[in-house]
């Protein structure tokens, strides 16, 4: 797998043409001017949230007021305080990070999707956090392993730990964030809802040294593992309880997109082999039955027949995925079919039938979805290639055109005809806009440019901030090198409890100090490197350069040896 894996946000890889690379060319001054009309749709959208809505977790553009839809915690705040970063608004950063200290509880009698509030809470906190000393919020000292909105993610969590107590690990899909799981809770849960925790809960683990978090997400995503189908398929919607499949209609769509999302992007956080070795033979199996002249389809579970002959706008994320994973070719083709349907209708509809080429009956809808702006991004950082600018383009004019209100943007109910529907999705904020913004920001720090490094850690030897950041699935962007940061501290200090437990046990009896000298000179020789000895590497560790200097020059990377 040499040279395969780059976290593609912390290096720009080689030009690779598109459509023969024509099309309109985009000057530094041309993205400039695009970028600020991103920041005005954000504001008009953002204001007038502020204005009519907050409290409540989103604004409804119609009727210019607010509603509750995921836990009635100031949802789309939360969702969007780190775009405010990403846009440079450093001085609404520190007032909302306030403001979000001093009025948001967990401890309510509220039902909350696991899932989302995972993904949407958990991960705004947590990037929030990372992203802190940037905003110029004052760093707790010891940050990035402390901070109070890092006690907030952590809180968050905590609440959602209840719903992975089930008989197969694999947690509920609703738990009640101040008493549990009801017991009247289906056990049915779709697999993104299970296998989607694990860069939450094991950035949480890391940056704290608590280690429920990571362990409950391994647990889910292990269990998830050994119910693949004797093809190497799972399915999308399984009971936790008895692991039995209840939907075996499978593809790479709604119900277990962000599964595997999780599992590339677990990897590269992690630098765990483990988590992409199951995604590559998840990856043979789809490609085996799911895949046709570059589309992907729905199949049974077991017999890799196709069920559903359609495209789900929630697809359009895998291009960008398959450029992780360094299958570019197959990421272009793939892009180019999902643009072909944007061009169609100005957006992506909820099912497009592909035998067809028309939208599928009720599910016309776009709720502004990001996948495709988020796979452009990542394909332009990958390729260079302008036509995905004019796609950014493309989406900001049909955006402006179909969706804008005099309060916000509205989802678009039908697209055949572009009537609206009474809701803008925190989602719009968090990804769409800071998507939109990222491509057109090539020197942005998020992906790598520059050398505006900080320092942290207890000693504050740690170095952050210096590219290859991973981006959750609500493209909540954390930093790899503050979770080494704070696992490192955390292996001193129980290195440091061990030697100071050593040294306060009881002398051993005199026959055994007889043996001391020996048992220490044979020590010392077990540590100590003969002549010409190298010390051996673990196999997903950086060879050349400690971690923190291989990151601040390369970005997240896996070595060529694994």
């Amino acid at each position: 797998m040499s040279g395969r894996w780059v976290a593609v946000l912390g290096l720009v890889l080689l030009a690779s043409p598109l459509c023969g690379g024509s099309g309109r060319y985009f000057t530094e001054e041309d993205m400039e001017g695009i970028r600020q009309r991103i920041k005005s749709m954000f504001y008009h959208a953002y204001n007038s949230y502020l204005d009519n809505a907050f409290p409540y977790d989103e604004l409804r553009p119609l009727t210019c007021d607010g509603q509750d839809t995921w836990g009635s915690f100031s949802l789309t705040l939360i969702d969007a305080l780190d775009t405010l970063l990403v846009l440079g608004n450093n001085t609404e950063f520190q007032r909302v990070s306030s403001l979000l200290q001093d009025t948001v509880d967990f401890n309510m009698d509220v039902n909350a999707s696991v899932f989302e509030t995972n993904i949407r809470v958990v991960g705004g906190l947590l990037s929030a956090h990372l992203l802190s000393g940037r905003g110029g919020v004052e760093a707790e000292p010891g940050w990035p392993c402390a901070g109070p909105l890092l006690r907030m993610a952590a809180d968050a969590a905590a609440k959602l730990l209840p719903a992975f107590q089930t008989s197969s690990g694999m947690p509920y899909g609703t738990v009640n964030l101040a008493r549990g799981v009801s017991p009247s809770e289906t056990p049915v849960t779709c697999t993104a809802g299970v296998g989607t925790f694990i860069l939450e809960f094991a950035a949480l683990s890391r940056l704290t040294g608590d280690p429920q978090f990571e362990t409950a997400a391994r647990h889910a995503l292990l269990a998830l593992w050994d119910t693949r189908s004797e093809i190497g398929l799972v399915g999308n919607h399984i009971d936790v309880q008895s692991r039995k499949w209840v939907a075996q209609d499978t593809g790479i769509g709604a119900g277990v997109d962000s599964y595997l999302e999780y599992l590339v992007k677990g990897s590269i956080l992690l630098q765990d082999q483990g988590l992409l070795n199951m995604f590559l033979e998840y990856d043979r199996a789809i490609q085996n039955y799911t895949r046709f002249d570059d589309w992907y389809l729905w199949v049974q579970m077991h017999k890799g027949t196709v069920t559903m002959p359609i495209f789900q706008s929630l697809e359009a994320f895998w291009p960008g995925l398959q450029s992780l994973v360094g299958d570019l070719e197959g990421a272009i083709r793939t892009f180019q079919n999902y643009y072909s349907v944007w061009r169609q209708f100005g957006g992506l509809p909820e099912f497009y039938s592909i035998t067809q080429g028309y939208t599928v009956d009720k599910r016309e809808g776009y709720p502004l979805r990001p996948e495709l702006i988020e796979s452009a991004m990542y394909l332009f950082r990958a390729t260079g290639d302008h036509v995905y600018l004019q796609f950014g383009l493309d989406a900001i004019e049909s955006i402006e055109k179909i969706a804008k209100t005099p309060c916000g943007y509205a989802s678009v109910k039908d697209l055949r005809d572009h009537k609206l529907d009474n809701r803008m999705e925190s989602f719009f904020l968090a990804e769409t806009i800071k998507y939109l913004y990222l491509l057109f920001d090539p020197a942005h720090f998020l992906h790598g440019a520059g050398e505006d490094w900080e320092v942290g850690g207890e000693d504050g030897g740690c170095v952050l901030g210096a590219g290859g950041y991973i981006f959750n699935t609500e493209a909540h962007p954390l930093d790899p090198a503050a979770l080494h940061c704070c696992s490192r501290h955390a292996r001193e200090r129980q290195e440091l409890r061990d030697i100071l437990l050593s040294q306060s046990k009881p002398p051993p009896a005199t026959d055994s100090q007889s043996e001391t000298p020996k048992a220490a000179e044979s020590q010392s020789e077990s540590i100590a490197l003969k002549p010409g000895e190298r010390k051996a590497t673990p196999l997903l560790s950086c060879p050349v350069q400690p971690f923190s200097a291989r990151l601040a020059v390369l970005g997240q990377v896996f070595t060529d040896n694994t």
